[in-house]
């Protein structure tokens, strides 16, 4: 294990020690499950204390890259790919520009899974949506209560069978919704011209071209109904 050996001096011994965990991991083309040798072995094959090295070994476990079993030591394991996201993706300590810049991740993730949903949609599904719709209508300026608004979309996530993207959504979502009563006095007039305009597309309308399978519709239909978040996010961006 020589390659383990710290050289570099320029950040700080554990942020080393972590770096060279990983590529050893990758070098040895560990699978999940696969026993890693134990700290002893370690911390002499990489030249620092126990301490440095558990230090970084605790960075690991906490990202789900490795854990303890009993008679076994430590094992590589399958990490949750949005675990360290869920511990900072909280609304009240991101800056204006991230809150943005994920509102619009969020639409575009959404617009890109219009063609999945239509794909694999069930009868059954429908019907939850229906029901959905039913006990939460719009009201006001097309606002839906935040059970309601949360219930359609990630029906729909559920619908593409990507669990990914669903961990994804179950993230982002608050975000979203932050933003949106953040910066509710500048999507409320939106709504209101599209509503004069007769053209706001509400859940009721998305639901429409989902019950007749209608790719392209539902996908402009999409386009139609984020409009208000669109021209915020064009009128954040064009004022930076």
């Amino acid at each position: 294990m020589s390659d383990l050996r710290i050289s570099e001096k320029t950040v700080t011994l554990v942020d080393h020690v972590e770096s060279k965990l990983f590529k050893f991991i990758i070098s040895r083309k560990l699978k999940v499950g696969d026993a890693i040798p134990n700290e002893n072995e370690l911390a002499e094959a990489l030249g620092v204390s126990r301490s440095v090295l558990r230090e970084a070994l605790s960075r690991l476990r906490m990202l789900g890259v490795i854990e303890s079993r009993t008679r076994r030591g430590m094992v590589l394991s399958e990490p949750n790919m949005f675990g360290g996201l869920q511990r900072v993706m909280n609304p009240m300590i991101l800056g204006d520009e991230s809150l943005i810049n994920l509102l619009g991740f969020r639409i575009a993730l959404e617009l890109g899974i219009c063609n999945s949903v239509i794909e694999n949609i069930t009868d059954d599904d429908i019907a939850e949506l229906m029901d959905i719709v039913k006990r939460g209508p719009a009201f006001d300026l097309n606002f839906y209560k935040a059970e309601s608004e949360y219930e359609f979309h990630s029906k729909l996530y559920e619908i593409t069978g990507n669990q990914s993207i669903i961990q994804f959504q179950e993230l982002v979502y608050p975000v979203s919704q932050f933003v949106h009563n953040k910066f509710r006095d500048f999507i409320e007039p939106i709504n209101r011209e599209l509503i004069n305009n007769g053209q706001l597309v509400t859940h009721e309308d998305l639901l429409g071209f989902i019950r007749n399978r209608d790719k392209e519709g539902f996908k402009r239909a999409m386009e139609r109904h984020f409009e208000p978040y669109n021209r915020f996010l064009i009128s954040k961006n064009n004022g930076r």
